[in-house]
């Protein structure tokens, strides 16, 4: 039987899945990946079942992984800022 995670874990994974959510480029995929790791995370927080919540976490570890590469990637290749994004007085490309 799977040990589940605890909470202190499922937060620093939560909090680190948010800040490199936020670390992309892109308008779009900062929002999308922001609401998918909320809502993913809200549904591991109501599970009941350790083995489920296990499974869940374990998956969330590979979805890091996978969304860390892909931000380095959109920060190399981001695209100029989006109408509804804050504008700043320089053209920059992406965040930085």
């Amino acid at each position: 039987m799977a040990t589940p995670p605890s909470p202190r874990a499922i937060l620093s994974l939560y909090s680190s899945t948010l800040r490199v959510a936020r670390s992309f480029s892109s308008y779009n995929f900062r929002h999308y990946f922001l609401l998918r790791a909320k809502e993913d995370f809200r549904n591991m927080q109501s599970e009941k079942d350790p083995a489920k919540l296990s499974l869940a976490y374990n998956e969330a570890v590979k979805e890091l992984a996978v969304l860390r590469r892909s931000a380095v990637v959109n920060q190399l290749y981001g695209g100029w800022r989006l109408a509804v994004e804050e504008q700043s007085d320089l053209r920059t490309r992406g965040d930085t």
